[in-house]
């Protein structure tokens, strides 16, 4: 019979031979030089991938990575992809946690940029006698600038919670060490050996692979994980004390809302986020995930909702809260906790929904009739027939705009325009600043700046009527230029609702937007079609399909036509990216803002005259603020629909 050595020698000579095989297979894709251009040897390659591909899928939290286009500096989320065995062509760090809020290994990150890499090298050695002692085992890389990383693969998966306490513990240890891959959950994430390093070369294991592989296939039992914490516990309880003497954010106390219907509180949606809590306010997990679960319950979620999110990893902190129990015994407890929340909720009436002011936005009701005399009142069907005309007026002026990145901001200002009129079936808009820029998801300044541009064009497409006076905004008119007026009446209008920004688009970014919106009026285009409806390059049309795609939001069907997957929620998927509370954090900065520019006014305006003519000495356009009601009705265009 074969011993258990040999068996183990045998699995691990098929899994490179397979990983040789694979590296064959996606040569194609396997960069010929790294990020500064110098090539790289053949046998080098190789050997990145072969360890790649043997190590990363064991390591990683979950089978996600995210990709560094501009060099190394930052790992957008956007740029997060589907784990494979391909070794890819720019550095790559995997997702430390989870969708579950738990992590199967610890990543220790020893960055040579803050003291040295001598100071490196003794902070290394000295964890590994600890480890040693321990009776732990490691897995160690070294990067081509002298950092060190350092993996510690675990046979139970530990909850975020855990893992944090004693990465921070040992960051009190240990100068060099990097504490905030473990500090946050949704962005957690790091380089593993293979990648490719943002200053050329590869993450580069620091001992043979068939040990390394052998450390990732047998990890740490839960006994020495039992060790490790009871080995550094007056070091936790220091950064948890640490935690206790920390106040309460002021910008958390600012968003803290009573419980509606809809909506939950913006520091209840991070904790459900991040798994991030105020320590004075919550005792432990348990307390946390019970006041998680109180504000959904209050804010009109089902059961159902949280646990789709829960499963679905759109909530990984509050999933976290129970990666203590075993997997089988996780959803009930979520239960149990639930009836104890609507238990709670009932002996602990909410006010009235009428008596609520939480629902109240910071601006109000656009003022979309023009001024006396200005222009006669036009009814809805004739409104709605002119707009639509100009709709396709843009179309025509679109490709003026190119691909640029102003060019690109313009159009979705314009588009914010149009979806105002078509809601209020005026071509007339009085909407601020602010109020455009929670559509576009650009800042106030930065509409401000395209506004003018756009009413300085020669034919433009919109007309300055009349200035923003006090607390009502510019008023601005949709118009159809003379030299586009007739192509503009020949083209068919277009089906479906005009879209601003969506707020997942945010994160996204604009290219993948009109992609997006090009796949969902026509099914079934290629990528050089795309080009041509979208007005944008290939490049930005290929990124964009890429990214679409990483998140199942679009798909090849069989060939080269690609096609939207309506199963694919916009709105989940902008709150997994926690789009919905920049939003929110967003409208309370304007609400902030206006309360400061209605008190200015009060202050300084005396009269009628003076209220309706600007001063010379305080910049209106700078403060302009939004309208004040501008209701959830009215905001519809913000949001996924």
């Amino acid at each position: 019979m074969c011993s258990k050595t040999d068996l183990a020698g045998s699995a691990l000579r098929h899994s490179l031979n397979r990983n040789k095989i694979i590296v064959q297979q996606h040569a194609l894709v396997l960069p010929a030089a790294d990020a500064t251009g110098v090539s790289q040897e053949p046998s080098q390659t190789s050997n990145a991938a072969q360890v790649w591909a043997a190590l990363t899928p064991l390591l990683a939290g979950q089978p996600r990575i995210r990709l560094s286009r501009d060099g190394g500096k930052t790992y957008p989320q956007k740029h997060e992809r589907a784990l494979t065995e391909a070794l890819p062509t720019f550095p790559a760090a995997v997702r430390i946690f989870g969708k579950d809020g738990s992590c199967s290994a610890i990543f220790l990150d020893f960055d040579s940029s803050i003291a040295g890499i001598d100071w490196v090298e003794a902070d290394v050695k000295s964890l590994q006698t600890w480890l040693h002692s321990c009776g732990a085992r490691w897995i160690e890389d070294h990067s081509p600038n002298g950092g060190r990383h350092v993996y510690i693969p675990l046979e139970k998966r530990i909850a975020f919670s855990e893992a944090r306490d004693v990465v921070e513990a040992l960051g009190t240890r240990y100068r060099t060490l990097d504490k905030t891959p473990h500090q946050n959950m949704l962005h957690g994430c790091m380089r593993t050996p293979g990648s490719p390093h943002k200053r050329g070369g590869y993450q580069e294991l620091a001992m043979s692979l068939s040990m390394a592989y052998d450390v990732a296939r047998r990890p740490n039992k839960e006994q020495v994980w039992a060790t490790i914490r009871a080995d550094l516990k007056d070091e936790i309880a220091g950064v948890r004390g640490l935690r206790l003497e920390q106040p309460l954010a002021a910008d958390s106390e600012a968003f803290e809302v009573p419980p509606m219907a809809g909506r939950m509180s913006r520091p209840m949606q991070q904790m459900a986020l991040s798994g991030l809590y105020d320590a004075n306010r919550y005792a432990s997990d348990s307390e946390a995930r019970q006041a998680v679960l109180t504000a959904a319950a209050a804010a009109g979620m089902k059961l159902i909702d949280v646990e789709r999110r829960v499963l679905q990893g759109v909530w990984p902190g509050l999933a976290s809260f129970y990666a203590r129990y075993p997997s089988i015994h996780r959803l009930p407890s979520l239960k149990r906790d639930w009836k104890n929340a609507i238990t709670y909720l009932r002996k602990n009436q909410i006010k009235e929904a009428g008596n609520n002011n939480a629902r109240r936005s910071p601006t109000s009701q656009p003022n979309t009739q023009p001024p006396l005399g200005s222009a006669p009142n036009l009814d809805a069907n004739s409104e709605h027939r002119y707009l639509r005309t100009w709709q396709n007026a843009l179309r025509l002026r679109e490709p003026a705009y190119a691909s640029s990145r102003s060019g690109l901001a313009r159009r979705v200002v314009l588009r914010a325009l149009g979806a105002a009129a078509h809601m209020t079936a005026s071509r007339f808009v009085e909407f601020g600043d602010r109020s455009i820029a929670v559509a576009t998801g650009l800042d106030h300044t930065t509409v401000g700046s395209h506004l003018r541009a756009l009413r300085s064009e020669k034919d433009p497409l919109v007309t300055l009527v009349e200035r923003g006076r006090g607390t009502k905004g510019d008023l601005y008119m949709l118009t159809i230029p003379e030299g586009l007026r007739s192509g503009a009446e020949d083209l068919s209008w277009r089906k479906g609702k005009i879209h601003a920004l969506r707020p997942v688009f945010r994160e996204l970014g604009l290219p993948a937007a009109f992609v997006y919106e090009a796949l969902e009026r026509t099914p079934g285009l290629t990528t050089t079609e795309l080009v041509s409806q979208t007005k944008l390059s290939r490049t930005a049309v290929s990124e964009g399909l890429e990214i679409l795609a990483a998140w199942n939001m679009v798909s090849r069907n069989g060939g080269r036509c690609w096609r939207v997957i309506a199963s694919t929620s916009l709105q989940e998927l902008a709150e997994y990216f926690g789009v919905l509370e920049s939003i929110a954090g967003q409208l309370q900065r304007y609400r902030i803002e206006r309360v400061i520019w209605r008190e200015w006014l009060s202050r300084n305006v005396n009269t009628v005259a003076e209220l309706l003519s600007p001063t010379e000495d305080y910049p209106w356009e700078a403060y302009e603020g939004p309208p004040d009601e501008w209701t959830l009705a009215d905001m519809a265009f913000t949001r996924a629909m």
